[in-house]
């Protein structure tokens, strides 16, 4: 199957650019999100350099922010840049589990893989991918248990009839297989 993110850009315009005046868009390298301003007509959730998961993951904390946090650059949300130490990076996954949750969700929608994202290439631990993957998954399941927030519904919903994908399942949302040390 074929993921062009000009497909995204298209599908997600046509539902939200006017019911809540946001628009997706291409950045350049890095990913942001700008309410409306003088200077802009629309919020803006942009993605960096035509990535696919760029998008997805964008849309995942777009899909979750709420009101009054859509009226604030990048949702007001902190953020310390890879190179993290292992409680901020723990802090930081906390953050991250609902929207890489729906992220997971989206992606699984358009028939795409996903991987979780720790992003911290060089901080200063090594974070545990398998128990993040892990933690996510359990709110994909919690989600589609008890109801996918509604913005990510509603574009889940776009994305499947596009790509042609069975409504989802857990059975959508595989565990992670550890790595063994073979020693």
């Amino acid at each position: 199957m074929k993921h062009d993110y000009n497909d995204l850009i298209r599908l997600f315009n046509s539902v939200f650019l006017e019911r809540l005046n946001t628009e997706l868009l291409l950045g350049g390298d890095e990913p942001i999100y700008l309410p409306a301003s003088e200077e802009r007509h629309h919020h803006q959730i942009i993605f960096a350099r035509g990535y696919y998961a760029s998008a997805m993951h964008e849309l995942g904390h777009w899909c979750i922010a709420g009101s009054e946090r859509r009226l604030l650059e990048d949702y007001g949300y902190w953020y310390q840049p890879d190179g993290r130490s292992a409680e901020v990076q723990a802090a930081f996954e906390v953050v991250e589990v609902n929207p890489q949750a729906i992220e997971w969700i989206l992606s699984a929608s358009c028939g795409f893989k996903y991987q979780v994202s720790c992003d911290n290439l060089s901080g200063s631990c090594e974070p545990d991918r398998v128990a993040f993957t892990l933690k996510v998954r359990q709110q994909v399941i919690h989600y589609l248990t008890h109801g996918i927030p509604e913005r990510a519904k509603i574009l889940s919903d776009a994305f499947r009839k596009f790509y042609g994908i069975a409504p989802l399942t857990a059975a959508n949302f595989p565990k992670p297989i550890p790595l063994t040390d073979h020693a």
